[in-house]
């Protein structure tokens, strides 16, 4: 969802100089996007289909100016097998347009993956905010 949010957000702002691209930390083989992100990306105006995953690398990770991730996690994750990309890895919620820094709220964004549609729906707005206030940062 993040990568199709911030490709069509980020041209909105005239940013075609950036580049977005999505990477798993566990290799799905090319597995295509859950249905269910699908459809609520085209129901929100996003293009869904077509996406593959594909894993991490350390090419990626060498080359990316910044790496966003959804959980705490996952920066660890990272960091672990690459720690020389430590001060380029942040968390995007924290990020989000209107969000108040002092706010003590979960700062990871959960996956949906399995679960009702509320938790795709509520995953979906967490991510557009914070791709919202991305934007509006740099």
């Amino acid at each position: 969802m993040a990568e199709r949010i911030f490709r069509k957000r980020s041209g909105g702002y005239g940013r075609s100089d950036i580049e977005v691209s999505s990477a798993s930390l566990l290799d799905m083989k090319g597995a295509p996007s859950d249905p269910k992100v699908v459809d609520l990306l085209e129901e929100k105006g996003f293009n869904g289909h077509g996406h593959r995953s594909k894993l991490l690398t350390e090419d990626m990770v060498s080359e990316t100016d910044k790496i966003l991730v959804m959980e705490q996690q996952h920066i660890e994750m990272i960091v672990e097998r690459y720690p020389e990309v430590k001060k380029k890895v942040f968390l995007l919620k924290p990020f989000s347009s209107g969000r108040n820094q002092s706010d003590s709220i979960d700062l990871d964004i959960a996956d949906p993956y399995g679960r009702s549609s509320y938790h795709y729906r509520l995953c979906f707005a967490e991510i557009y905010m914070a791709v919202e206030g991305v934007l509006k940062c740099i």
